[in-house]
């Protein structure tokens, strides 16, 4: 039965197969002519191009397109059609009318299409023309298509062979002719297509860590501003494009019941509901790796170095204090990430620390992210001295101070032993300051202090915990080249949530709170999807063997010291804290992720708690938020701007007027003559047009004196008198007024 469906689906097949064929034999003769007055209008179009007239050129566009739509149905007769759009373009781009030169663009991106010409040749003949042609139209519309067809082409997967290619032609572009400005289009494309996450490799970064040693100054600012701005720029469009096409399924639904029922909308929702089921498997797949572009970089030392000398240590240099401004961030970015050493960077910072300095906020920032721990304290200190002497005094306003004493933090922050203790003490004292900015700048030095080098201030400065850190030998001065023990984030979270469930548990049961637990009851449950056999017999089954970790093993050959006598100097209260301190920071590491399996519920969990801790850390008054006021706190790929070094400048800078207030306040806010009553908008017209109020309102504005005779007499009236005044009024209304209006 099945063997007979398939072959009345394989004859039925045939069938419609020769039918078109037969079509097409058909038409064939119509073609040929169509074809042959293409070939007509060709030849005399590329005999003289110049001289063509505006009927052939519009009958060689027509014909054109008819016969790239048509291209596939006769590839015998039109095997050398691309060749001859191709040259066509190429020979006579500069003189050719502009609607025929898009139309050969559109008709060699239709026949890609079409499979009749590959994706690496029509970019060999399109890139060319984008960096020679002077239309700037055409340069548009060619570097559009191109994007498209890098687009395309790696939508389904990744073309590697057609990318390489493509990046070894922007790559020669750039390094071929450095003085020319034909690199800004390879940065053009390659920032488009990295920003796209279609680039994403080494060799894109490549290309753009040439444009940035070219000599060309529109090529260099575009590579530098690459290597500030893309990686965010990437962020922002994948933030974008999981916010798009937002369906919602129950919306979908309820439409299908309330709606008539037809075939459009049932694929409308088919169709829905198909990109819902997409975006969730989306989100199932393992996430890319996107690193970062400075992390791509194959020698950031010689990069950073090349940087330097050639546009801010030259003095032949083209660039302007914007540009070169621009490059410092980029270097010093290199520095601070890579933890890089360029000394004669830190005297370049000298002459530009002042306050008179233009953009003097961006050189401090530029220096404090140059900074890190493996910078030697003597560099470093010249520059926080002169940043004190410049900035912070009594006399300077208050936004210079707030700039210097947030610039010392930030260097500080990434290179404590940069300050000398009388410095930093002196600096310190301004948290007594009536300035805003300058009190909080100077209260966030010592915040910091009391983390990384408590040691260095007064004890009145240190704070209680500080200061029971240091008596119980917990916070020691950091020494320099020191480097911490890593760790996992938010283990430490896990491990104190671990603790109090157990101790809420031993409470429930009645047990002693503090007591240990010999095992944990619940481990099982947490490994659900997990069957291991149980090994009940094998020896390594067994709990965790305690070693003692104080006994000290001598492993030295020498007699003379193994047969030394001890010391009998008594050992002082500092002496016994300092072995305790070499022990403190492995005690602060977390012993739980070495001495149990974290468990897939333990692993989320730990991610349900660095949520809430960085939650908590925005939650104003928070302990968590105070802490992460620091710039311990900040990830070393996030850039510093000027803005930060700011800091509260601002408030210092006085309270709005009432008019700033007002003018604040109505921003965004209709204008209000459009809610006014009738009367009111009549009151105001009859003013523009300058015409008087009416005795009833100018009764309402008289003094009371004026209008007590009035009132008095009215008290007077007899009954006759006020039926009179009221007949009176009546009749004046129904004859509109004293002039009688009534039928105007």
């Amino acid at each position: 039965m099945v063997k007979r469906k398939l072959g009345a689906l394989e004859k039925v097949e045939a069938d419609l197969a020769n039918l078109v064929f037969a079509r097409l034999r058909s038409y064939i003769e119509d073609f040929r002519a169509q074809h042959y007055q293409y070939e007509s209008h060709r030849e005399i179009f590329m005999a003289a191009p110049t001289s063509a007239t505006d009927t052939g050129i519009i009958s060689l566009r027509d014909l054109i397109d008819f016969i790239s739509h048509v291209a596939d149905c006769y590839p015998e007769i039109l095997k050398d059609f691309p060749q001859q759009l191709i040259d066509m373009l190429m020979q006579h781009h500069l003189v050719l009318e502009p609607d025929l030169r898009e139309k050969l663009v559109g008709s060699l991106v239709l026949l890609k299409k079409k499979d009749l010409l590959d994706s690496a040749t029509l970019l060999h003949t399109l890139f060319p023309i984008l960096i020679s042609t002077p239309s700037k139209t055409l340069r548009a519309f060619i570097f559009q298509k191109i994007l498209s067809e890098l687009r395309n082409a790696n939508s389904k997967t990744t073309n590697h062979k057609l990318n390489r290619t493509m990046q070894t032609v922007l790559f020669n572009l750039v390094t071929s002719d450095r003085t020319s400005s034909k690199g800004v289009w390879a940065i053009k494309l390659t920032r488009e297509l990295w920003k796209r996450q279609i680039w994403t490799d080494a060799k894109a970064v490549e290309v753009m860590k040439e444009a940035n040693l070219s000599e060309n100054e529109k090529v260099i600012i575009g590579g530098v501003r690459f290597f500030l701005g893309g990686d965010k720029e990437r962020e922002e469009m994948e933030d974008e494009s999981s916010d798009e096409d937002a369906v919602n399924p129950g919306r979908v639904k309820h439409q299908l019941t309330i709606n008539k029922k037809t075939r459009k909308n049932s694929r409308a929702a088919e169709k829905a509901l198909a990109t819902i089921k997409k975006k969730e498997r989306k989100k199932t797949q393992p996430h890319l790796l996107n690193f970062s572009a400075l992390h791509l970089l194959h020698d950031p030392q010689g990069f950073a170095d090349s940087l330097f000398s050639k546009h801010l240590q030259n003095t032949k240099s083209k660039l302007n204090l914007e540009h070169k401004l621009q490059v410092l961030q980029l270097v010093s970015r290199l520095v601070g990430l890579h933890k890089l050493h360029i000394m004669p960077l830190y005297s370049y910072f000298q002459k530009f620390l002042t306050p008179r300095q233009p953009s003097v906020t961006s050189f401090l920032a530029s220096l404090a992210q140059a900074s890190h721990d493996l910078v030697p304290p003597d560099v470093l200190s010249p520059l926080v001295q002169k940043i004190a002497n410049e900035f912070v005094s009594e006399a300077s306003a208050g936004e210079v101070a707030t700039a210097g004493l947030n610039a010392i933090r930030e260097i500080c922050a990434r290179q404590p032993l940069a300050i000398e203790e009388t410095l930093l003490q002196d600096l310190v004292m301004y948290k007594k300051s009536k300035d805003k900015g300058v009190m909080m700048a100077s209260k966030g030095l010592l915040g910091l202090y009391r983390d990384v080098g408590a040691q260095m201030l007064r004890k009145r400065d240190r704070g209680k915990e500080a200061s029971m850190g240091l008596r119980a030998g917990g916070k020691q001065e950091k020494r320099f080249g020191q480097q911490e023990l890593g760790g996992i984030e938010g283990l430490d979270l896990l491990e104190k949530f671990k603790e109090e469930e157990r101790r809420k548990k031993r409470e429930e049961k009645g047990l002693p709170s503090d007591a240990e637990d010999d095992e944990d009851e619940n481990e099982d449950d947490d490994w659900a999807a997990w069957n291991v056999e149980d090994d009940e017999d094998s020896d390594d089954s067994g709990d965790w063997v305690n070693v003692q970790s104080d006994v000290e093993i001598d492993l030295s050959d020498s007699d003379d010291e193994n047969n030394a006598p001890p010391s009998k100097k008594p050992k002082s209260a500092e002496d016994e804290a300092k072995p305790n301190a070499e022990t403190d920071q492995e005690a602060n590491i977390s012993k739980l992720a070495t001495t149990r399996i974290l468990t897939p519920a333990d692993l989320a969990k730990l991610a349900e708690l660095r949520t809430q801790a960085s939650v908590d850390a925005l939650i104003p008054g928070s302990k968590s938020r105070r802490a992460g006021q620091s710039s311990t706190a900040r990830h070393t790929d996030d850039p510093l701007t000027a803005e930060e070094i700011e800091g509260l400048a601002a408030l210092s800078a006085g309270k709005a007027t009432r008019e700033e207030r007002i003018a604040h306040a109505k921003e965004g806010k209709p204008d209000r003559s459009e809610h006014k009553s009738r009367e009111a908008k009549r009151k105001e017209r009859k003013q523009e047009q300058g015409k008087s109020t009416t005795n009833k309102e100018k009764a309402r504005r008289k003094n009371f004196l004026m209008t007590l005779g009035k009132a008095k007499s009215k008290n007077k009236r007899s009954l006759v008198e006020t039926r009179a005044v009221l007949k009176a009024h009546h009749d004046r209304r129904k004859r509109g007024g004293k002039r009688g209006n009534a039928g105007t």
